[in-house]
């Protein structure tokens, strides 16, 4: 598994919604990409839903090919009045 790097944004948010590193780990480890930014400076970044338990998680990661670093950039449970029962896409406005 590559290196973690919790950007300050994504370790605040972790704190406060009470999501764990080991969490966050297996959410990037074993979670499906359901968006990709390939336009994300510095480096492309993807959205990635995990579960634990009963429990959605979003990941936006990006990772540096050269340091093979993974960036978490934000880390949050997903909203059910803006993603569909599934949280693999967002509900139509």
């Amino acid at each position: 598994m590559r290196n973690l790097i919790f950007k300050v944004h994504a370790f605040r948010r972790m704190l406060a919604r009470g999501i764990t590193e080991v969490e966050v780990r297996h959410v990037i480890e074993v979670g499906d990409v359901i968006e990709r930014y390939p336009d994300d400076k510095p480096f492309p970044s993807r959205l990635i839903l995990g579960w634990r338990e009963k429990r959605p998680i979003h990941v936006c990661a990006a990772d540096d090919p050269t340091t093979k670093d993974t960036y978490v950039i934000t880390v949050y449970e997903p909203d059910s009045a803006l993603w569909e029962s599934d949280f693999r896409s967002r509900r139509k406005r």
